[in-house]
């Protein structure tokens, strides 16, 4: 399959077990989790599919103001490298801008630098807290 056969689609109807199955090809370590109550909180998400099959998706979260964020941001690997990614990296661009919003943030690894600058971002500084890993830190502190 090829990029030219993908459909992308605003807020459709994904299932669990599509976003598990995508997320569990691209990212390793991924532990199968309950997506709806991520997309109930979400602004919007786009979908890319190759026939029936889910391989692409992004979610915009947002703030509720002028501030979306872009997470998970996926495509299957045999799907990568052919403007997928980008086609909803600028996707997410519109569903933000619809919205109202006027900034769009996403934090990214080191080896996704070069996929976001070539999707418009310029890079910014930032800060992040792991929270569950400053818990463990300060419990372990504790005793």
């Amino acid at each position: 399959m090829t990029a030219e056969h993908v459909n992308y689609q605003d807020n459709p109807a994904v299932t669990d077990e599509a976003l598990n199955t995508l997320f569990a090809a691209a990212w390793p370590e991924h532990s199968a989790r309950n997506f709806r109550s991520v997309l109930a909180q979400s602004s919007g998400y786009v979908c890319a599919y190759a026939g029936d099959t889910l391989v692409g998706f992004v979610n915009v979260a947002w703030d509720g103001g002028i501030h979306a964020f872009l997470l998970d941001t996926t495509v299957h690997p045999t799907m990568q490298r052919q403007g997928v990614g980008h086609q909803l990296v600028r996707r997410a661009c519109d569903l933000a801008r619809k919205r109202g919003c006027k900034w769009l943030h996403v934090d990214y690894a080191p080896e996704h630098r070069g996929f976001y600058l070539s999707c418009g971002f310029r890079e910014t500084q930032a800060a992040l807290i792991d929270l569950q890993k400053q818990q463990n830190q300060r419990t372990s502190g504790s005793s």
